[in-house]
């Protein structure tokens, strides 16, 4: 079974689990306040908006590859994964000025035009907040013994504590000129990297992984973050909308430097800077913009030099989950899933 179809029969089980989650909280709300049931439902169907579910996905799997088994424990702690992600998601909305994510609006825009902008992002950031809270809460009451939690929980923590610090870091390098691979490596190192971390660590810790295996794992999920998130910016600059779902460059627009654009940066000319520059703090592009930014970044070799670091990471992370005790099956929806990524990098050229 591919990767895809192992993340849609199980997606589907963990959005089972989250709608009877959301059902429970949303009448406690409604007991408190309208206006804050009204917030609860905006959380709900922003969670429940359709996606790969790969945060809690891994959690679930990783537990699998070391207990043989899902139960009601596991499915509730990916209640507190997918929250734990979507916290993450909607204070990135309000960041990048996002207006739609997975074909709905996002959470401060909803309110935005309810309200007015300063209200918008306030209740943005507050429910950010409280989706955080709610998935250390959806851990604490998973039935897990107080140990684990608590080592779950630490997990957890420390890493929204670093993907915090790589956000303010890739919100740094919007206002710097200059931002070399090396920089962009620290900041990444926190990024995606510890999404993947804490989520499949929970699921070794709770799935009673030795203390060798947890070194290996964070290791390889440390390696699949850096090459998803090449992967995933290189798909922001050379995919179409119509795969996307967003317009292409958005990342280019909001003067983000990805590692791609780091490359091709540091290779070009003064005039070719200045014109790159030019697309900067535009609205929008049009064709024939995304054309000149996409030639200028394969002819300075940005492309293909971030393709070999993303593919280095890729098969650094293969060899590591291969070295651990997880069974068969879920060492091989990890191969999958790197495979993919390394795949999707032969798209673009």
């Amino acid at each position: 079974m591919g990767w895809e179809k192992i993340l849609e029969d199980y997606g589907m089980t963990i959005e089972k689990r989250l709608k009877g989650y959301f059902e429970k909280i949303r009448k406690e709300a409604e007991n408190y306040h309208p206006f804050i049931a009204k917030v609860y439902s905006s959380l709900e169907d922003y969670v429940l908006r359709r996606g790969k579910r790969l945060a809690s996905c891994c959690t679930l799997l990783t537990y699998k590859g070391y207990t043989s088994r899902i139960d009601d424990n596991i499915l509730n702690v990916c209640v507190g994964i997918e929250l734990y992600r979507h916290c993450i998601l909607i204070h990135d909305d309000v960041i990048d000025m996002d207006t739609f994510r997975r074909g709905g609006k996002t959470i401060h825009q909803t309110f935005m035009e309810d309200y007015d902008d300063r209200f918008g992002e306030g209740v943005a950031v507050f429910l950010g907040n409280i989706a955080y809270s709610l998935a250390s809460h959806a851990i604490i009451d998973s039935g897990f013994p107080e140990e684990k939690i608590a080592k779950s929980l630490l997990l957890l923590s420390n890493g929204y504590r670093e993907v915090n610090e790589s956000q303010m870091l890739d919100l740094l390098f919007e206002y710097k000129k200059s931002v070399d691979a090396d920089e962009w490596t620290v900041m990444a190192s926190k990024r995606a990297a510890s999404l993947f971390k804490a989520t499949m660590l929970i699921g070794a810790v709770l799935g009673d992984a030795s203390k060798e295996d947890l070194e290996k794992l964070e290791e390889a999920a440390a390696s699949i973050g850096y090459a998803f998130d090449i992967q995933d910016d290189i798909i922001d600059t050379f995919a179409d909308e119509r795969q996307y779902g967003r317009p292409p460059c958005r990342d280019i627009i909001l003067g983000k430097k990805p590692l791609h654009v780091i490359y091709a940066l540091n290779s070009m000319s003064r005039g070719e800077l200045e014109t790159l520059r030019m697309f900067l703090g535009k609205e929008s592009l049009d064709q024939e913009d995304i054309s000149l930014i996409r030639e200028m970044i394969r002819k300075t070799g940005g492309l293909e030099a971030a393709k070999k670091i993303s593919r280095m990471h890729a098969e650094r992370a293969r060899m590591l989950i291969y070295q651990t005790g997880l069974n068969n099956d879920v060492k091989e929806f990890f191969d999958s899933l790197i495979g993919y990524i390394e795949e999707s990098l032969d798209w673009y050229k």
